[in-house]
């Protein structure tokens, strides 16, 4: 049952932002974070991939998922590392 003291909006005047809207907003406060990320993740499956593809043709399958696995701890060593370094560089 709807409730009778609540105010409705009129369509054209919402209070939720659109999904352009919030798509916009969390790219600007997090746009060079998200593009690093998404480079790393086409990076390192790009040579997981070559790798499995290549380097171990007669491989069975699971060793591709180690492979994609594996990035997740490369992932943040990398991006630690290069903090630190940034860190160490500022000194």
């Amino acid at each position: 049952m709807p409730d009778p003291d609540a105010v409705e909006t009129p369509d054209d005047q919402q209070t939720d932002p659109s999904v352009a809207d919030r798509a916009r907003h969390v790219l600007s406060e997090n746009g060079t974070g998200m593009l690093q990320d998404l480079l790393f993740a086409v990076v390192w499956v790009g040579v997981a991939s070559a790798l499995y593809n290549v380097a171990f043709p007669t491989a069975p399958q699971w060793v591709l998922y180690m492979f994609m696995v594996a990035g997740i701890p490369a992932y943040f060593g990398f991006f630690i590392s290069l903090e630190i370094a940034k860190e160490q560089s500022d000194r």
